[in-house]
């Protein structure tokens, strides 16, 4: 099914209710205002075709929730941009995720009261690549690039997160949450709290991550996990050759855990700036730096002291925790090369 242009079917909206299980719906390029859409058909593919497609609210959302609302199973959205969703209690998404699987590919979410906001279905999962988020929230706190809810699994990959509105770059209560080479930087003048956080437990794998916290941040923490308890049976927490960065004048804390784990991984991390982070003692393969012993692209420069100096961080239910690729801009990931196996987001050395 084709929309815009000189198709018969001219709205999204239509689309969506038309549209068979199963179908696929390309959307022509252009500017989209006040056409959003319900998607409660199962295995049906939403994609931009021909160019961008901007999606924007217009002061319009399906269901008082968002710019799109999904509610079936496999459904997939692939190159839409998604902006000013607003709703009266303040929680207007580019995309409601409420049931089923959804998989985001190269989409955009900027300037929403949330990206993306999930539910409390513990059997859905949401999985996002190859995305960028910025400047969703409301300003209140309580909404964020990335909302989701109790769910079974979230997955985040080759993708961008910036400039959140008080709330958090990632918030994630999923039962397993697959955090890996993403960018999540708050960026000059950033006003975000948290850049990561787990408040419910479960299993989180955070790999060749960069997390940087700005200047300017309204929270000290930079990572956070468990702080309202644990509403899953296994709790674990891996963070493995990560990059994370605290530019906070006055320091901070690099990772906030309350609890008790089941597991806990924390190797081969390199940190830039003060505050408290556990596991820098000789022999875990984590590095507190200055920002002088790294490229400008954050990699470590050929001949830095650091090469090959880490630990191997084992595995989880049988994948192992080394990193298998590396962040690239834009919103990409590459294969690592062979060699020495480097700490730190980047394992391909700066010339």
């Amino acid at each position: 099914m084709r929309v815009g242009g000189s198709h018969a079917l001219r709205t999204i909206d239509e689309a969506a209710r038309r549209v068979a299980p199963g179908g696929t719906v390309e959307i022509e390029a252009g500017e989209y205002v006040g056409d959003v859409a319900v998607w409660d058909k199962p295995n049906v593919t939403v994609r931009a075709v021909d160019g961008p497609v901007r999606l924007k609210s217009g002061g319009v959302v399906a269901e008082g929730k968002g710019i799109f609302v999904v509610r079936a199973d496999n459904i997939r959205i692939e190159g839409i941009e998604f902006s000013g969703a607003r709703v009266s209690d303040r929680n207007g998404a580019g995309i409601r995720h409420e049931k089923g699987r959804l998989t985001v590919d190269r989409c955009r979410f900027l300037d929403n009261e949330n990206g993306i906001l999930s539910g409390n279905d513990r059997e859905a999962e949401l999985t996002v690549t190859h995305s960028e988020f910025g400047r969703n929230g409301a300003g209140d706190g309580r909404s964020h690039n990335l909302y989701v809810g109790t769910m079974k699994a979230l997955t985040v990959s080759d993708s961008y997160f910036h400039h959140a509105r008080s709330g958090h770059l990632l918030k994630s209560r999923a039962g397993r949450s697959t955090i890996t080479y993403n960018r999540l930087a708050d960026g000059p003048g950033g006003e975000a709290s948290y850049e990561l956080e787990f408040p419910a437990g479960g299993v989180a794998v955070v790999v060749g991550n960069v997390v940087e916290q700005s200047a300017t941040t309204e929270n000290s923490t930079v990572v956070s996990y468990g702080a309202e308890g644990f509403a899953w049976p296994r709790n674990e927490l891996h963070i493995v050759n990560n990059t994370l960065i605290n530019l906070r004048p006055e320091g901070g804390n690099f990772l906030a855990v309350k609890g008790s784990l089941d597991a806990t991984t924390v190797a081969n991390n390199i940190l830039v700036g003060s505050g408290p982070f556990p596991a820098l003692e000789p022999g875990n393969g984590n590095f507190r730096v200055s920002s002088r012993d790294l490229a400008p692209s954050l990699a470590l420069p050929r001949g830095s002291r650091l090469i090959g100096r880490t630990i191997d961080p084992g595995e989880v239910d049988g994948v192992s925790l080394r990193p298998v690729a590396e962040y690239v801009e834009p919103l990409q990931s590459r294969p690592v090369p062979r060699g020495p196996y480097n700490p730190g987001a980047f394992q391909t050395p700066a010339s």
